[in-house]
């Protein structure tokens, strides 16, 4: 593949870090540039390497995955970190989204889990698969008090007017987290319909992403 993914992995579990790096370097879009083992190690991987996505570890020595991501955002805020982790809890939950991740997975997933996160994430997807993400992501969004500089790029229009009644429903469906695949099964409809769907969601919104879509699309009550 001309362009692969370029991929960092954050872990300070030696066995963890080498089973992520062993699935990555098995796939032909995907690039492994480098691995470390707390959140020093991971800022300084980010400015050295410029992963495109970044799979990162909550709990480490010296400094953690939540506060790391925190910097390398700050600083390179084109860089998608997956916090990637054991514990399904609200808390890291919430503080990874308000430190700009834009997934949280469990280290359980499967491989095939694994890397369609990774591409969601680089296509500017969110993902967040666990049982209270949709709860947390939601709560997260809503409660902050700054617009992110994303969204201040998106029109000032009537936004519920302009959707039809399948798209509010496809966006509500994206707000969850939801893949293509997953929205037509939940809503009985063909993968290739919810991708026209997401499609015009995007361009009435003038949102790069889904992402940049769901963000908005929370913050402003179009979706609950």
């Amino acid at each position: 593949m001309d362009n692969p993914i370029r991929l960092a992995i954050v872990d300070d579990q030696h066995l963890i870090r080498h089973g992520f790096s062993y699935i990555i370097k098995a796939q032909l879009d995907m690039e492994l540039v480098g691995e470390a083992n707390n959140g020093l190690e991971a800022i300084q991987l980010a400015n050295d390497k410029l992963p495109q996505v970044m799979l990162m570890d909550v709990q480490m020595p010296e400094c953690t995955g939540i506060e790391a991501t925190h910097k390398i955002l700050a600083k390179h805020p084109d860089i998608k970190v997956v916090i990637l982790t054991t514990f399904d809890t609200e808390e890291y939950v919430y503080e990874g989204i308000r430190a700009g991740a834009v997934g949280y997975l469990l280290k359980d997933a499967t491989p095939d889990e694994l890397l369609d996160a990774i591409r969601a994430a680089h296509r500017g997807e969110a993902i967040y698969r666990t049982a209270i993400a949709a709860k947390v992501i939601a709560k997260t969004i809503r409660s902050s008090p700054v617009p992110t500089d994303s969204e201040k790029s998106l029109p000032d229009i009537p936004l519920l007017a302009s959707f039809t009644e399948r798209e509010l429903e496809v966006l509500q469906q994206m707000a969850y987290g939801l893949r293509n695949e997953e929205i037509a099964a939940k809503l009985h409809i063909g993968e290739s319909t919810v991708k026209t769907h997401v499609h015009r969601i995007l361009q009435k919104m003038d949102a790069e992403d889904r992402t940049q879509a769901v963000v908005y699309a929370i913050r402003n009550r179009i979706v609950l």
